[in-house]
């Protein structure tokens, strides 16, 4: 980490990596200006130095203070640190009724995969047309439906099919991604389908490693970093798929640092797809449960994601994901600094941490009723801000 001296900061400059307060609290992510206000507030709180791994990137360009566009995360971590918030109401919100149409499709993709893994696991002959054709839905449900489909991965309202769930999940936001990035339809096509099989492989290795609460030994460990070659061989031999397709399956654990695996390969050398695949495999992994730990909220998951420096993902990608999903993901509970809650309901690109969001609980603690909630845009109503994200599950209304 490089150490930076508060007093040398000044309004507009840019980082080429993440900074941080303390080593651990986010003050400002890469490429986004910091503020007059910052520096004061550092300044108030007796910080006299900030860390980063990268460094100024526009040390000639200062920008005149006051400007509002974009939040720091410890504007938000530090009002609530400060005592600003005005109590925490518990609440759970089931974000989609289980009749709604995008939701039956969200299901119904899942359940399709389900079929198709179960008849890989007995040997049974899979065609590639049936998996094809899930991939074409789901680009097609994004098109349609893009921040149902973010919202029913934040949720996790969907029980069972734990593989096909986040192979669907994985397959989503590598869509997401490769649209961002304006990948042609054709390769998008190869992507969303490589990010549906890239797991596949688990079908092969002993369920009581997979399905393993506690730590794998080394040995349990080796095999489960051996199914990246099983899903290439299912996807190659099996199922016939195109070779762009199985460089995802058998690439998706290669790292940008060279140290993935099974062939440590440097990033700028791994198939495109797989590098995708790669980030929304790790964003899935943080937000949704698994049998060995607890989910993690959408917003911590990001920050991690933002924490990398590229040792493991392309950095191009995690940059793309970013403008996708904002700091606060679609679908996350947050916290204001005046006691509501909200969910969010729209990322803002070029301003991700003040996205647009529907109140749930107003600043007296009362749920709010289908039809009373109201939408805020955070870009306009400056005298409010996210304080911190809440985990949907850690909650009960008391008033629902």
């Amino acid at each position: 980490m490089n150490k930076i001296e508060v007093k040398t900061l000044k309004p507009g400059h840019m980082f080429s990596a993440p900074v941080y307060i303390d080593g651990n609290n986010f003050l400002v992510p890469e490429q986004v200006p910091l503020r007059e206000k910052d520096i004061e507030r550092l300044v108030a709180w007796g910080i006299t130095v900030v860390e980063t791994e990268g460094q100024i990137i526009n040390n000639d360009k200062v920008i005149s203070g006051g400007a509002d566009d974009l939040m720091s995360f410890d504007d938000q971590e530090g009002a609530a640190a400060k005592g600003q918030n005005k109590g925490t109401f518990h609440l759970t919100i089931r974000d989609v009724k289980e009749n709604s149409g995008p939701y039956r499709d969200y299901k119904s993709l899942i359940e399709k995969l389900e079929i198709i893994f179960t008849n890989i696991t007995k040997g049974v002959g899979v065609e590639t047309r049936p998996v094809e054709n899930i991939s074409a839905q789901l680009i097609q449900e994004l098109r349609d439906h893009r921040s149902n489909y973010i919202g029913f991965i934040l949720g996790g309202e969907v029980s069972g099919h734990e593989l096909a769930k986040s192979s669907v999940n994985t397959a989503i936001l590598s869509g997401l991604i490769a649209q961002e990035l304006k990948i042609v339809s054709h390769k998008t096509l190869q992507i969303v389908t490589g990010a549906l099989l890239h797991d596949v492989g688990m079908l092969r290795l002993p369920s009581q490693i997979v399905n393993k609460k506690g730590g794998l030994s080394d040995e349990e460990l080796e095999q489960m970093r051996s199914h990246p070659v099983h899903s290439s061989r299912i996807v190659s031999k099996e199922l016939s798929f195109s070779e762009e397709v199985n460089l995802i399956a058998l690439q998706h654990h290669e790292r940008w640092d060279g140290k993935g695996y099974p062939s440590k390969i440097p990033g700028p050398d791994v198939d495109q797809g797989a590098r995708i695949v790669s980030v929304a495999d790790a964003f899935e992994a943080m937000v949704c449960q698994k049998s060995y730990r607890n989910s993690m909220v959408g917003y911590q998951a990001m920050k991690n994601l933002l924490s990398d420096n590229c040792r493991r993902f392309d950095p191009l990608v995690v940059k793309a994901f970013t403008k996708i999903m904002g700091i606060y993901p679609i679908g996350s509970i947050v916290q204001l600094n005046n006691g509501e809650i909200a969910r969010v309901i729209e990322v803002q690109g070029d301003a991700p941490l003040r996205p647009k969001i529907h109140i749930l609980v107003n600043e007296f603690g009362n749920v709010l009723k289908p039809g009373e909630g109201v939408n805020i845009d955070l870009l306009t109503k400056r005298n409010l801000f996210i304080t911190k994200a809440i985990d949907p599950k850690e909650f009960t209304p008391k008033n629902a």
